[in-house]
């Protein structure tokens, strides 16, 4: 991985920024994303200070396409190239089809899909040229279905879907696409605020191996899809 440049959205805190840690101590220069510019350099500077890695925080809202040409027109500003996408970012509304607002529905399936369609489209070019991977971070809600889960059970299945269908589609220009799909993993997702009780769970450096062993992989190999769940229940 030595040399390599990632770039991660939602990169800030949880399984992003523990993905960039790995990947930086792997050798990786590494850009992150966030939608608010302060936060986002303050965790760029953190991972540097904690990794001695190169890295860039760039503010930017998966939402907008054209936020997203401008962040990866940066990184290949500072860095030269592209060679690894993790598509990170994501958000979670809960709620029954009676309580579930049309904006909270919005703003699932604006965040969780169309941005990353979004940071896919706009990395696409670059990532063709170094002949680099894709990663979508999926979730096993996108095949494990549960009630409240509508607008996130959607998103999910959605990304699962689209990732396997940009993967057959770039195949043939030596670009990797995989997808992981987690279960419970420790992060301030959804409002949540990680304590002592979440020791069971995923932890966010563990996603960011699981990163850094698929970028090892010897390239006649795609893991497609990967599914990783707690390897205890909770209370073991």
């Amino acid at each position: 991985m030595k040399g390599k440049v990632a770039l991660i959205t939602g990169g800030t805190y949880g399984i992003g920024y523990g993905i960039a840690e790995v990947l930086l101590r792997g050798g990786c220069k590494v850009a992150i994303t966030g939608r608010k510019e302060s936060k986002t350099v303050e965790a760029a500077e953190k991972l540097a200070a904690e990794t001695q890695g190169e890295t860039l925080g760039v503010s930017g809202d998966v939402r907008s396409a054209k936020d997203m040409e401008t962040i990866c027109n940066k990184v290949t500003d500072k860095f030269g190239k592209l060679d690894v996408v993790v598509a990170n970012a994501g958000v979670g509304h809960f709620g029954s089809i009676e309580e579930l607002s049309l904006d909270e529905w919005n703003q699932t399936i604006d965040t969780n899909l169309t941005g990353v369609f979004n940071t896919v489209k706009a990395a696409v070019p670059e990532i063709k040229k170094s002949k680099g991977y894709i990663i979508t971070i999926a979730s096993l809600a996108g095949t494990n279905f549960f009630a409240k889960g509508a607008a996130y059970n959607a998103s999910k299945f959605g990304l699962v879907g689209f990732s396997q269908a940009i993967m057959l589609d770039l195949r043939k220009h030596g670009v990797k696409v995989s997808t992981i799909m987690p279960g419970s993993v420790t992060s301030h997702f959804a409002g949540h605020t990680p304590s002592e009780e979440d020791a069971w769970k995923i932890q966010p450096e563990d996603i960011g191996k699981l990163v850094k062993d698929m970028l090892e992989m010897n390239p006649r190999t795609l893991p497609s899809k990967i599914e990783v769940r707690p390897s205890q229940p909770p209370g073991a």
